[in-house]
């Protein structure tokens, strides 16, 4: 009784120390955000936010997924963590062309008439080659159960960016291209500092057989990080192309929103991600997963209904530009609600091992996401709310094919998947 207690214990102080954490991140993020939104025109402000979200997406691609190995050696075998190290960094510098290549392709496609190459070279690396790398550190921490170190360093690096956010905010001029290379520099001074004071100390080696045994669900994780976060950020690209940077622009800043309401929800997703690696079977009752998503639901609609609030009571609260789309945050009330749950399942297959079908369940998602968002944004209006309010039947959908599919998964319903796999591995 004792030693469960202590467990609970334990389970609990490391939640408070990921809370902790989202929740200091939560007040920088916020600063940063009413910095950048209020000193861009909401034009640029919408074409810089795409353009970090095609780097997150890119970012995905670096490393080729190895960041999942060397997270499992350091939850389960930590003394394996320096040649999982070593591993990542060799597979990280092997990516890079390949993702030069795709940024070059977005570029091309969707922001060479609206963005100058440099702003958008900038961005791409800052979230790339620094922020990247700064967020295995993180992840690295929380394997070996040092949750109170990666909180800190996640508040240190949004609070190195909500810095150079608000010194931009004070400068005499305002251009992209301007707070595209102060954005960069932000994050390569972050990245520094995570490993010259977070990193643990362990001696890095070469173990080839070892770590690129795992090649096969490194790059299944990867495909399915790929895919989550196209499915999770290819709306600002439509948004951009369909509708243009302003209404870019307004969708931007209302989703920015919208994202400060995942932060506790990501620090909870952590902690599942854990037990069910630790207890396969914590999650088999339908009435717990019922009561995970409520409670996910509902901390996501209280946060952005109280965002709505503020803003309902004094406008200006976050600047002009905020001011602008203030109406529309109450026209989408129950987006997080549905978005977040989509992402909370997407770390449920994670956590089982489910990574090849997590990434063809995350591509059908994004596949419907496109589509169905393609049918909103066809007559969109950056003076009218009726967009928006068909967001929130939008991510419904999503939610409801997500979890139809994640939980048929989950509970391995799907009797031909298995097989399906094993030939598409071998043809590999």
């Amino acid at each position: 009784m004792r030693g469960k207690l202590s467990g609970e214990l334990s389970q609990l102080t490391a939640f408070a120390h990921l809370v902790g954490g989202s929740a200091g991140r939560l007040v920088i993020s916020l600063a940063y955000f009413v910095s950048i939104a209020n000193s861009l025109s909401v034009g640029d402000f919408g074409l810089f936010a795409t353009a970090s979200a095609t780097g997150v997406l890119l970012s995905r691609i670096a490393g080729f997924g190895f960041v999942s190995p060397l997270y499992r050696a350091a939850t389960v075998k930590r003394r394996l963590v320096g040649a999982y190290t070593v591993g990542f960094l060799i597979a990280f510098l092997v990516s890079l062309p390949l993702v030069a290549l795709v940024a070059g392709s977005f570029y091309l496609a969707v922001f060479a008439p609206a963005m100058p190459l440099a702003a958008f070279a900038a961005v791409v690396a800052a979230e790339v080659l620094f922020w990247r790398p700064l967020e295995v550190v993180c992840i690295v921490n929380n394997g070996l159960g040092r949750f109170g170190r990666a909180a800190m360093l996640v508040i240190l690096g949004t609070a190195i960016r909500a810095l150079a956010a608000v010194l931009f905010a004070f400068a005499a001029t305002h251009s992209l291209t301007g707070w595209a290379l102060a954005y960069m520099g932000a994050n390569a001074l972050s990245m520094l500092l995570a490993y010259a004071l977070f990193y643990p100390r362990t001696r890095l080696r070469l173990a080839a057989r070892v770590t690129f045994a795992r090649w096969r669900d490194a790059l299944a994780v990867a495909a399915a990080e790929v895919v989550f976060y196209l499915q999770s950020e290819l709306d600002k690209l439509l948004v951009l192309s369909i509708g243009g940077p302003e209404i870019a622009g307004l969708y931007a800043i209302l989703m920015r929103l919208i994202d400060l309401t995942a932060l506790p929800v990501r620090a909870f997703n952590t902690m599942v991600v854990q037990r069910l690696m630790r207890m396969p079977g914590w999650l088999a009752s339908w009435s717990r997963r019922g009561l995970i998503e409520g409670a996910i639901a509902a901390v996501s609609v209280g946060g952005l209904a109280a965002i709505a609030l503020l803003l309902a009571i004094a406008p200006n609260a976050l600047g002009r530009n905020v001011a602008d789309a203030a109406p529309l945050v109450g026209a989408a009330l129950l987006v997080p609600a549905f978005r977040n749950i989509v992402e909370y399942h997407s770390e449920l297959l994670y956590a089982r091992g489910l990574t090849a079908i997590r990434a063809v369940i995350l591509a059908l998602v994004g596949a419907l996401k496109a589509a169905l968002l393609t049918l909103v944004l066809g007559g969109a209006d950056a003076a009218a709310t009726g967009w928006i309010v068909e967001l929130n039947g939008l991510f419904l959908a999503l939610w409801l094919a997500s979890g139809t599919a994640t939980y048929l998964a989950f509970d391995g319903r799907l009797r031909g998947w298995p097989a399906l796999r094993r030939r598409v591995l071998s043809a590999a």
